[in-house]
């Protein structure tokens, strides 16, 4: 019989941490929505007592999802997981994650507790959180370079005191995969009471080898992983949702395990994930990547046309990618539009489909042809948007080689009563210009981090996508536009990343 595997889906814990990687509420309940769709078990869904924006990010996604656990990590202390198990009230199948280091190099220099301190820490905080909800994981931070004795005896305190999930971390990326096969054996054959816990896996990727160590892991005997879409997360990332499931599918003759994952979510979540961030996933990266399913070789073009099994492993249409056949254009009319939303996984209520019509009609005079990524460019923002302080009227930009670029920039202020506001700046070049017209519109100056124009699709007509990340003192903020004036997309960016700046502001000031 096959083994169930748990997917604990971290993105919006520890793959939010990522530098740059922040999103604002509309925007994680967005992911989070994506994540019941793509049907992982588990969504972390923050650190509550972080900040309030993280509590009441944790409490939003608890009382909107319904069909995963939601889960909220806490440290092992009693203030962290009152917060956790007050944010969690309003979930269906709430679980407080709570984690303690038990190598020698944290509980020394960190921790600054001896490891019997340590093992009476876990018995009273596990026991603690037990009282507010069934489902309690412990995590062993650091597991991987802790003494396997003195592991086993946290573990085993842990379960008696009511965990049901022992993680069993790499928070360094350290460990290789024949010897994380052998710590979870290890830890299979030496805590007596291990058959009461689910044993689950949080490994990252330092060395590059965290898909290969928690795959190893579940040979192993593990039955939850820890990933994110992507493999987003701090310092060089986390084990990758998509490319341990799909590993797990493609080889289920090595693992034979089954998990609930609906993988042709896979490459919306993917794509969500990408637009939200602005972290754009590199062309060979496997499974989402754009080189994924392509064959550029003779050889290989030739193989896949006689037999796809020649040199494709898997189908795209596995992880979502449907082969486009009807081509849509300024004279498709509703019906023909609705039916490609279907088939690209998207249900839209009549109100957000009328507004995406009339954008797609807008968008078709512009373009001979309007392709699957166009409309997801067009989509991807349409459940996150957020209140428009600014709204872009109109621009006018003066550039070339020999003068000085110049911008002319007429937002309309929506706060209270509408109101115009003119600028005019020079710059470095015509994007520089626009922008420095906008920091005179709003009043402040920002330092821009990162600034990517990206083509959504190909040919002359293609749209541009723009992203920025403004830094306003130790705060980053992304914004991203889109349009087939490359200008505009940037304009639209810069002004997306200021109306988020403002709507975190104003939920700051609410809580």
């Amino acid at each position: 019989m096959a083994g169930r595997i748990y997917i604990f889906d971290t993105t919006l814990r520890d793959g939010e941490q990522s530098p740059g990687c922040s999103m604002n509420l509309q925007e994680k309940i967005e992911v989070a929505r994506q994540l019941e769709r793509l049907k992982v078990d588990v969504i972390e869904a923050g650190f509550a007592i972080a900040s309030p924006g993280d509590f009441q990010s944790v409490k939003a996604i608890a009382e909107t999802i319904k069909d995963c656990t939601v889960a909220s990590l806490s440290r092992a202390v009693e203030k962290d997981i009152d917060r956790s198990a007050e944010a969690l009230k309003g979930a269906v199948n709430p679980r407080i994650h709570t984690f303690l280091a038990t190598s020698d190099i944290h509980m020394k220099y960190k921790l600054r507790m001896t490891p019997d301190e340590v093992l009476e820490r876990t018995k009273k905080m596990v026991a603690y959180a037990k009282n507010y909800c069934s489902e309690v994981e412990f995590s062993a931070e650091d597991a991987t370079r802790s003494n396997r004795e003195f592991l086993c005896r946290v573990f085993e305190t842990a379960i008696n005191a009511g965990a049901t999930v022992i993680n069993v971390p790499d928070t360094v990326g350290y460990t290789t995969p024949d010897e994380f096969y052998d710590l979870i054996q290890y830890l299979k054959n030496n805590v007596p009471n291990i058959d009461k816990a689910i044993i689950s896996v949080h490994c990252h990727n330092d060395l590059g080898m965290a898909v290969a160590n928690t795959l190893a892991a579940v040979k192993a005997g593990a039955t939850q992983v820890e990933c994110t879409i992507n493999g987003i997360g701090e310092r060089a990332g986390n084990a990758a949702l998509e490319e341990i499931v799909m590993a797990m599918k493609t080889r289920n003759d090595m693992f034979n395990t089954t998990c609930r994952v609906e993988t042709t979510q896979i490459y919306r979540s993917s794509k969500l994930i990408s637009s939200i961030t602005g972290v754009s996933v590199q062309p060979n990266k496997a499974i989402v990547g754009a080189n994924a399913f392509a064959h550029e070789s003779g050889i290989h073009q030739h193989g896949v046309l006689a037999e796809k099994s020649t040199y494709e492993i898997m189908t795209p249409e596995s992880i979502g990618l449907s082969k486009n056949t009807m081509v849509l254009g300024k004279h498709s009319g509703r019906h023909a539009f609705e039916d490609r939303l279907k088939v690209l996984g998207y249900t839209l209520s009549k109100e957000e489909l009328d507004a995406a019509f009339e954008k797609f009609k807008i968008l078709a005079d512009k373009k001979k042809v309007v392709q699957d990524a166009d409309i997801e460019a067009l989509l991807s923002n349409k459940a996150i948007e957020i209140p428009e302080t600014y709204k872009l009227d109109r621009f006018v930009i003066n550039t070339g080689n020999t003068i000085t670029a110049t911008a002319n920039v007429r937002v309309i202020k929506q706060n209270g009563e509408p109101k115009v506001i003119e600028e005019v700046s020079t710059g470095d070049g015509p994007i520089d210009a626009a922008f420095k017209a906008i920091d005179k519109i709003v009043g402040v100056s920002f330092s821009l981090e990162d600034y990517k124009l990206n083509s959504v699709t190909e040919g002359q007509d293609a749209q541009g996508e723009a992203y920025v990340k403004l830094r306003r003192d130790t705060r980053l903020y992304t914004g991203k536009g889109v349009s087939t004036d490359v200008f505009e997309a940037s304009v639209l960016s810069y002004l997306n990343a200021i109306n988020k700046m403002i709507y975190k502001e104003k939920l700051e000031e609410q809580l």
